[in-house]
């Protein structure tokens, strides 16, 4: 299999790694943080204008019709920069249920917008009780007229207080757990009957708990009535991207601990000199390369339509992605000592941010239960 980018991948690449290293420095992050909206929207805009929000949709709707390997390459330089604009909530999760789940129509109404910048989303799915089970869905949808009534509540909506369109789940029939039923629709956070209520992650990001009284939707905010199977291969899909965009954090503790090693003197000479801190270092890489291996295969196959297979390397990839953050933050955090512990240097940071990672749509331990039961990534199950 030939791994080298083509053209305009490579040009592709350029440009977000460019922008990424111009706009996106430690210090410009820390002022980015602290606006109203916890992240800049001056960024935003020029996200906008290199064109990366039109990243899944075809030219037709305003995009370039990138697939998984493209996603790849923009998340992991959003990554190694610990963006904070709502990129992944209103482009991977909201522009990847538009364009698997929505009506032809809404989709060609609403696609050039969200390229445009014009329409923030976010995808409102998780139920306090719910954890990493897709299917266990409480919130009701029920029918009224030509729409629906919703009522119920999601937690840690990614972007959720910033949006401007919420894509939310309902049960339309069946009961809790049962995989049918589960119904796709846009909200608008004003709305009568919406409450929303947003708070700072521990990573820097934003999130909100979003609670719906009677809240009507009309038949055209109705997405899709049996949203189940479109849902998870988004959901697959997002975790390739989160799987790129932690490579590109680990890729910059990797670093900042090379460096470290190297500048920071103990008895006289860098401590990069001691054999056991070389050893642990090149551990560190490893690590490194292989989870930049597996983010590779989980971008491959992301768009697979066997969604058992799919499943299986997306969780293959979360699995090594989460074994080696872990390894590679907790190393990064001791071998800088007191200083990495603190939130005026930048490691720490980039060790929350895999950390919830990990936890996101599954943490490392739930994905390896999957392939156990289904035979491991290349076995069948039993």
């Amino acid at each position: 299999m030939d791994f080298d980018l083509s053209e305009d991948q490579r040009l592709l690449k350029e440009s977000v790694d460019r922008f990424i290293t111009d706009q996106y420095g430690f210090e410009q992050r820390k002022k980015y943080m602290r606006e109203p909206a916890g992240y800049n929207p001056a960024m935003w805009d020029q996200i906008t204008e290199i064109g990366l929000l039109g990243l899944p949709f075809e030219d037709t709707l305003g995009g370039f019709g990138g697939g998984g390997v493209e996603t790849a390459i923009v998340m992991e330089a959003f990554g190694r920069g610990l963006v904070l604009e709502p990129y992944f909530a209103t482009v991977i999760l909201g522009g990847g249920l538009l364009r698997r789940a929505a009506p032809e129509a809404t989709l060609g109404a609403l696609a050039p917008r969200v390229a445009g910048g014009k329409l923030k989303l976010a995808f409102g799915h998780v139920e306090r009780h719910s954890r990493y089970d897709l299917a266990d869905v409480t919130t009701t949808a029920r029918k009224d007229g030509s729409g629906y009534v919703l009522n119920g509540a999601k937690s840690v909506v990614i972007h959720g207080d910033a949006a401007d369109k919420i894509l939310l789940t309902a049960r339309t029939g069946g009961e809790r757990r049962d995989r049918a039923g589960i119904g796709l629709f846009m909200v608008d956070p004003t709305s009568p009957g919406v409450a929303r209520r947003g708070y700072p992650t521990q990573d820097g990001l934003r999130a909100a708990e979003i609670t719906l009284d009677n809240v009507r939707v009309s038949a055209g905010d109705v997405l899709n009535d049996n949203a189940l199977p479109l849902i998870e291969h988004v959901v697959d899909e997002a975790i390739a991207a989160l799987c790129a965009e932690a490579v590109g954090a680990m890729q910059v503790m990797q670093d900042l601990t090379l460096e470290y090693l190297k500048t920071r003197k103990q008895f006289g000479r860098p401590i990069g000199s001691f054999q056991v801190l070389q050893h642990r270092s090149v551990d560190m890489l490893v690590a490194l390369e292989q989870a930049r291996s597996m983010a590779l295969f989980a971008a491959v196959m992301a768009e697979e339509t066997n969604p058992i297979e799919r499943r299986k390397a997306i969780s293959a990839a979360k699995v090594q992605i989460g074994r080696s953050a872990r390894h590679l933050g907790q190393e990064a955090i001791q071998l800088h000592g007191g200083i990495g512990m603190t939130n005026e240097y930048a490691v720490g940071h980039y060790f929350k941010r895999v950390t919830m990672i990990d936890q996101m749509f599954g943490d490392a331990d739930t994905h390896l239960a999957f392939l156990a039961r289904h035979g491991g990534l290349f076995g069948r199950a039993a």
